[in-house]
């Protein structure tokens, strides 16, 4: 069993998107990050159930939620600035070890910001929480595996 701490885990951006030119790029000023997933649900239930209710997965549902220090001069950043700003989709890979290491593995795609929100504690740096989901894209969203 191979166990993966989350200080090793890797946010890669991509402005062009999953099919853009260029390779990924890590966002180091990521602090705690959460990858949900889920899918929807159809009731299948019958009568030959024996009275129990029978579910069946539908849809698959994503989203990534992060916090960065606010930090302007930082190029992940401003990716991440623009594209909430500009409406514009940003790929995004959220891996549980490096791109390039083989056994790495998360999911791939081209997401929307919608959540930028900034705060300002009193004593600590200013920071952002984003939250971005999966967009209307040419390149569907995958599970990859570092082969």
């Amino acid at each position: 069993m191979a166990i993966r701490l989350g200080m090793n885990a890797k946010l890669y951006y991509k402005t062009g998107g999953v099919a853009g030119v260029g390779p990924w790029i890590e966002l180091p000023n990521t602090k705690d990050l959460t990858l949900n997933l889920e899918t929807g649900e159809a009731d299948v239930t019958t009568r030959g159930n024996a009275g129990w209710r029978a579910t069946i997965a539908t849809l698959k549902d994503g989203s990534v939620e992060f916090e960065m220090v606010w930090d302007t001069t930082d190029a992940g950043f401003t990716a991440i600035k623009n594209a909430f700003f500009g409406n514009a989709a940003i790929g995004l890979a959220i891996m549980d070890g490096l791109i390039t290491q083989a056994g790495s593995q998360g999911l791939e795609a081209d997401f929307t910001i919608t959540n930028f929100s900034r705060k300002e504690p009193l004593e600590e740096a200013i920071g952002v929480s984003i939250t971005g989901k999966p967009t209307y894209s040419a390149t569907a969203p995958a599970w990859v595996v570092v082969p």
